[in-house]
């Protein structure tokens, strides 16, 4: 049985490494179309569109992943299947579930793999994605609104539009100063095109703009240059948290801010409906292996492409159903980790029920 093992195992992780290139190259040649455009507006450097690509590919692999997954399993079955391979460890007194057995550990295995993936390396990639967006596609920049509104003090309100973590520059500053006995009467502003921070000072320095002062009497105006903002409370590593999106989050920092949404008093139930999710989502290799490959091992009229295209039918609609679990869920109708392991959890019972009707 080793030697057998050994083949599939083999045979299985060549299919799964081909068809992850395969759905990757897809995916990047039609995004790359939608986007070539924006890449000759913006006059996009070759490299950069390479680097663009290079990190956005973790996100499309960790999509595809349990697709590629699955074609691979249901593809050497079927394979096996057609060309009587399975009657031959069949008759050399092999059961089907022992034939399983290979593709079950080592889908679990990147299943495991999976969640790692998913939960460091994806939003790693994602926040080097999201800032070569900002730089050279001009995307995800409010210029009309804002992106980051927080209190630095008891008395002290900021308004940044954007924030650029590698430059340490923010663009499009707003810095609203009120009395500390009454939080509803302003005493100053500053509006400034952009802000600085200087790493040797820690310092923050504002940069062409005005300064208001409001008296009782009136409003004194003043404009700048530059300012030297010596009072403010924030560092750019503050900043560069405040504005990540949840897809730019790791485990730790989801965590994180899930607390920080539950002390604010915030409803926490998108967040925690990714945190689990991405675990759940990174189960679905193992958990579509197990309900597909059973329907795949019993030989049928039409061959490989028949149980691929069923099985790949399947798997879209346990993305579909995902989707509408989680609907139902950021609707507060369903508990997050319910509605994260939903779908898991049905398609797993759906394996269990058929796997005693497969054919031995």
């Amino acid at each position: 049985m080793k030697i057998l093992d050994k083949y599939l195992v083999k045979q299985f992780l060549q299919t799964i490494f081909f068809g992850l290139i395969a759905f990757t190259l897809i995916f990047v040649v039609i995004d790359m179309m939608e986007n070539l455009d924006d890449f000759i507006d913006q006059s996009v450097p070759a490299t950069i569109i390479f680097h663009y690509y290079l990190v956005f590919a973790p996100e499309i692999i960790r999509l595809i992943t349990p697709v590629s997954v699955l074609f691979a399993a249901l593809f050497i079955a079927g394979k096996s299947s057609s060309l009587s391979e399975l009657t031959a460890i069949k008759a050399s007194g092999i059961s089907m579930y022992r034939f399983m057995l290979p593709f079950l550990i080592t889908s679990f295995v990147i299943s495991m793999l999976s969640v790692y993936f998913a939960g460091y390396v994806v939003p790693m990639a994602n926040k080097i994605k999201t800032n070569l967006e900002m730089t050279y596609l001009k995307r995800g920049i409010n210029y009309a609104g804002t992106n980051l509104f927080f209190q630095d003090s008891k008395s002290r309100i900021v308004n940044i539009s954007f924030f650029d973590n590698l430059s340490n520059q923010a663009v499009r500053v707003s810095l609203q100063e009120f009395e500390p006995d009454n939080p509803t009467k302003m005493v100053s502003r500053i509006d400034a095109t952009r802000m600085t921070y200087d790493t040797t000072s820690k310092n923050w320095t504002a940069r062409n703009g005005v300064k208001r002062i409001f008296l009782e009497n009136g409003e004194q105006t003043s404009y700048f240059d530059t300012l030297r903002l010596r009072y403010l409370g924030f560092t750019p590593k503050e900043l560069d948290s405040k504005q990540q999106k949840i897809e730019e989050m790791n485990f730790e920092e989801l965590k994180k801010y899930i607390k920080t949404q539950q002390q604010a008093g915030n409803d926490p139930t998108d967040t925690l409906i990714e945190y689990y999710s991405r675990y759940s989502f990174s189960m679905a290799s193992f958990i579509i292996v197990f309900f597909g490959l059973p329907i795949s091992a019993n030989k049928r009229k039409g061959g490989v492409a028949v149980h691929v295209g069923i099985n790949i039918l399947v798997t879209f609609i346990y993305l579909v159903f995902m989707k509408i679990s989680q609907a139902f869920g950021k609707n507060d109708a369903m508990n997050p980790i319910l509605t994260a392991w939903l779908a898991n959890l049905i398609f797993l019972a759906a394996a269990i029920y058929n796997l005693p009707k497969m054919r031995q």
